[in-house]
């Protein structure tokens, strides 16, 4: 829970926006439209959700100007709510930040540059020409490869392993478990030995405010780099492998693999497990609905899907018996139209 609390007229000056109601009512804390007390905010994002208002007891709501009528106690009017909740989320931050400096039981090579505001916390490893920016929070146990540069105003969670040559921009945001320039899946199939390791001689470049979820790996590239533009979100348990170039805005859910080579436009959204196969290009502002199986290239912007539906179990086990009749049926029906 946080410590901190704003009144109405503080909150209505950080959001830029109007307000109505007592200016020095204040809330510590936010909460859903169902469980909000008096000392706590809540938000109304779409019209479906006003009746809610009825037995709300939130010390102040946010909502749209259009809706103010439906709620006589402390309000902010914002045009986006939803977007407001965000920015007002950050108030409310509860986590405890490393103090500026570099823990004792830290180790950092000599010739690695680290800005004097930056925090490196517990039993972390910063390697050989390493640049850390200003402001930058390095979690316990992070370990920084040598020649990679983070930005300013980044936070890497515990545990973040970032490989060599990697460049992250400033504001981005990494938890913990994930793998950055880690090699990417490459060999030479040999009778005489085997598969045969292609060193991956390319980087990972990461733009600004990018945000990373846990347990996600992420390849550097074989000959040129990985590549993930600003504004990329990534969720948890994400595999992107070498040489993927993500575009600007795209946001990328759960349980996603793209293969190697692959482009991904601007402003994509890839829903929970969906595969991308490699070597092909999405457009930009391309939507996939969860479990995709994207095995060609999309030029043309819109929203795709590919697998059935969740059915019960006896009528999916029948339909999969039609499924591997359907070549002969296809072939039955073109026999039927030539004789017809």
């Amino acid at each position: 829970m946080s410590d901190k609390s704003y009144s109405l007229q503080q909150l209505a000056d950080y959001l830029k926006c109007e307000f109505i109601g007592e200016a020095d009512k204040k809330v510590d804390a936010l909460a859903s439209l169902e469980k909000a007390q008096q000392s706590q905010l809540t938000f109304v994002a779409q019209d479906k959700y006003v009746k809610l208002l009825d037995d709300c007891e939130a010390g102040i709501v946010v909502l749209k100007p259009g809706l103010q009528a439906n709620w006589q106690g402390n309000r902010l009017l914002v045009d986006d709510p939803y977007k407001a909740f965000a920015q007002l989320s950050k108030l409310f931050e509860t986590r405890p930040k490393a103090p500026i400096g570099v823990h004792p039981s830290s180790v950092v090579a000599e010739s690695a540059q680290i800005s004097a505001t930056a925090r490196i916390a517990a039993n972390c490893v910063i390697e050989e020409g390493v640049s850390i920016g200003e402001h930058t929070e390095i979690g316990p146990g992070c370990v920084v490869g040598a020649n990679s540069v983070i930005g300013e105003n980044c936070l890497l969670h515990a545990n973040v392993s970032v490989y060599h040559d990697v460049s992250i921009g400033s504001h981005c945001i990494v938890h913990s478990g994930t793998v950055l320039g880690s090699d990417g899946f490459g060999f030479a199939p040999s009778k005489e030995e085997g598969w045969v390791k292609i060193h991956q001689l390319g980087g990972l470049r990461i733009g600004e405010r990018v945000e990373i979820g846990s347990n996600t790996s992420i390849d550097r590239g074989a000959l040129s780099d990985t590549v993930i533009e600003k504004g990329v979100i990534i969720d948890n348990l994400v595999h992107i492998a070498h040489g993927v170039h993500i575009g600007e805005g795209t946001a990328i859910a759960g349980c996603v693999g793209v293969a190697g080579s692959t482009t991904i436009g601007k402003h994509c959204t890839i829903a929970g497990a969906v595969a991308i196969n490699g070597h092909i290009e999405i457009a930009d502002n391309v939507h996939f609905h969860g479990g995709t199986i994207v095995t060609k290239g999309i030029s043309e912007p819109g929203a795709y899907a590919s697998i059935a539906p969740v059915q019960d179990v006896k009528k999916w086990r029948r339909n999969s018996v039609r499924y591997t009749q359907l070549d002969e049926l296809a072939s039955r029906v073109r026999k039927l139209e030539k004789n017809t």
